[in-house]
């Protein structure tokens, strides 16, 4: 929806993320008349100063909320009136995951299924009619894992087969989002990415991990023989998805959302590594920081998404090349240092009070 046109409310969950904030930014970058509300509870992952440079910005507002609180989630179902829920909220690192499958599964699905009924509650039986929509952002790692060495894809109509704790959360979140469908009719929809990338991703994750330990000259952690592929999306490619399929996208659907860009692990950080050499021009940061770790349990061999159909439906396909899309993310996190600097020694979190007093305005 182009500037100028009718006001909406986005409901986000979990806008504090990588994803989320990110989603955030590009709506109101794209819109003028709209409102975005953005329910977090801040757990670890969860950064303000990721939105830092709209705090002020009026047609935004932040609860700190966490997704399981029915009392809460009702308040802003009641105050705000959301046309648009966009489901972002999730614990999301497969190795916590492993280590506490207890808190993935409160969260993935007790959260899901909280805010699922409170939006139920508050839209009524004409949600489709007014033009509502909920979507749940999954995962790629509902589908399980694929051969290395083949040519097959996941598409919409792979059966799920979660592997890690983690995933089956997911894949169990979706299941519930398409049973109210089902079952009460609110208007639902799906996503499911392959790996993100891009500003603002918490530096657990692969991409950034490798990028501050380059720089700061440490060792890098690689899983096994470094094997495993992964398809890779920009995050700028993913929200334009996930507009796409709010605005356009047919209820009760799954949407496939995938980079066409699968590499392996180890070519993964070579490939950071020698950029960060170059951007620096440190020689010191090398192969030689490469490390090979025991491999995770269960580790998924290969993921691989076939987005026919949101292209075909929705005229989506990824604008961002993989090549330059990595270049200007090893930028990104060399250019702010102060950013990882923060998180790294938790200093982002010390911050949060005053920033939720701030931002928690009426």
């Amino acid at each position: 929806m182009p500037k100028g046109c009718e006001t909406r409310t986005y409901l986000v969950t979990g806008g504090a993320g990588f994803i989320g904030s990110n989603f955030i930014h590009h709506i109101l970058d794209s819109r003028e008349n709209v409102t975005v509300v953005n329910i977090d509870t801040l757990t670890y992952a969860g950064n303000l100063d990721n939105l830092r440079d709209i705090e002020t910005d009026e047609r935004y507002f932040f609860r700190r909320i966490d997704i399981r609180d029915r009392q809460a989630v009702e308040g802003v179902f009641r105050e705000f009136n959301p046309d648009y829920v966009v489901n972002f909220a999730a614990e999301s690192h497969v190795d916590r995951s492993i280590n506490d499958p207890f808190v993935f599964a409160s969260t993935n699905i007790g959260g899901t299924v909280n805010v699922l009924t409170c939006a139920l509650m508050a839209w009524g039986a004409n949600a489709i009619q007014s033009g509502k929509r909920f979507l749940q952002i999954s995962t790629d790692e509902v589908y399980g894992s694929l051969e290395l060495n083949s040519n097959n894809l996941f598409n919409e109509e792979t059966p799920i087969s979660p592997r890690s704790p983690y995933s089956a959360s997911k894949a169990s979140a979706d299941v519930m989002v398409k049973a109210f469908y089902e079952t009460y009719k609110l208007p639902v929809l799906i996503t499911r990415c392959s790996n993100n990338y891009g500003s603002f991703q918490f530096p657990e994750k692969l991409i950034p991990l490798c990028i501050a330990r380059a720089v700061a000259h440490e060792e890098i952690p690689v899983y096994g023989t470094g094997e495993n592929i992964r398809d890779w999306l920009h995050v700028s490619d993913h929200c334009r998805a996930i507009d796409l399929v709010l605005e356009n996208g047919t209820i009760s659907q799954i949407y496939n959302i995938g980079g066409n860009n699968e590499v392996c692990n180890l070519s993964l950080v070579k490939k950071i590594i020698a950029l960060c050499e170059e951007i620096t021009g440190d020689s010191s940061i090398n192969e030689r920081l490469i490390t090979f770790v025991e491999d995770r349990k269960g580790h998924d061999l290969r993921y691989g998404i076939c987005a026919d159909k949101i292209r075909s439906e929705l005229g989506w396909c990824p604008q961002v090349s993989f090549d330059h899309g990595l270049a200007n993310t090893v930028s990104w996190y060399i250019n702010n240092q102060e950013w990882v600097q923060r998180i790294r020694t938790g200093e982002y979190q010390h911050s949060i009070k005053s920033s939720t007093d701030q931002m928690n305005r009426v």
